[in-house]
């Protein structure tokens, strides 16, 4: 019997998360069964449980995965040299919400796994390491943009803002990226006209 190649298991996979991915935008978590998820995927059951348990185990994958999105941002930012304003890093982290943000962007998986975390310890074990990643990104990056700083609040903050414009825009649907940019920058006392344009 030959043997799977690397390349095909990673795509098997990744074809199980997007499938999954589509389940939970389209009827929730909770309304989703794998059963659902395997149909939707085009796998049996057998070649689909090689690869997850449970829905708990997907949402995991599926988060893990797209958290590299937002730390490879933050990862390019630091590489910046001279280090960007404050408000070029925060428009771009605000762009990237925007970029995944369509009808089955993760963004808006994640507000489900955040209403999931408010009563799921497992699920507020996995926001809390993936939110605690990002905070010591952003931390590293406030260091370097304002060695003067406070790096744990600013990164703090920042991820509330970040989180804030998500909450905003899956929830509401009203807030625009430009007026939010402006009002970010009232709110620090300064705004770089290049904070709101260079990130497209």
């Amino acid at each position: 019997m030959p043997r799977v190649s690397a390349a095909h298991l990673a795509a098997r996979r990744e074809q199980i998360l997007d499938a999954a991915a589509r389940c939970f935008l389209r009827n929730g978590f909770h309304q989703t069964s794998m059963q659902d998820v395997i149909k939707e995927a085009g796998l049996s059951v057998g070649a689909f449980y090689r690869y997850f348990s449970s829905k708990a185990e997907l949402i995991k994958a599926i988060a893990e995965e797209k958290v590299g999105t937002i730390v490879g941002t933050l990862d390019q930012l630091l590489d910046q040299e001279p280090p960007p304003t404050m408000p070029v890093v925060m428009a771009e982290l605000i762009a990237q919400v925007d970029r995944n943000l369509g009808e089955e962007g993760p963004v808006r998986i994640a507000v489900q796994v955040w209403g999931e975390a408010a009563y799921d310890p497992a699920f507020a074990d996995l926001v809390g390491g993936i939110y605690g990643r990002i905070r010591d990104k952003a931390a590293a990056l406030a260091a370097k943009v304002d060695p003067g700083t406070e790096p744990e609040a600013v990164a703090a903050v920042m991820v509330g803002l970040v989180q804030g414009y998500i909450i905003q825009r899956v929830l509401a649907g009203r807030v625009d990226r430009e007026v939010y940019l402006k009002g970010l920058g009232a709110l620090m006392g300064r705004y770089g006209a290049e904070g709101a344009h260079e990130a497209r």
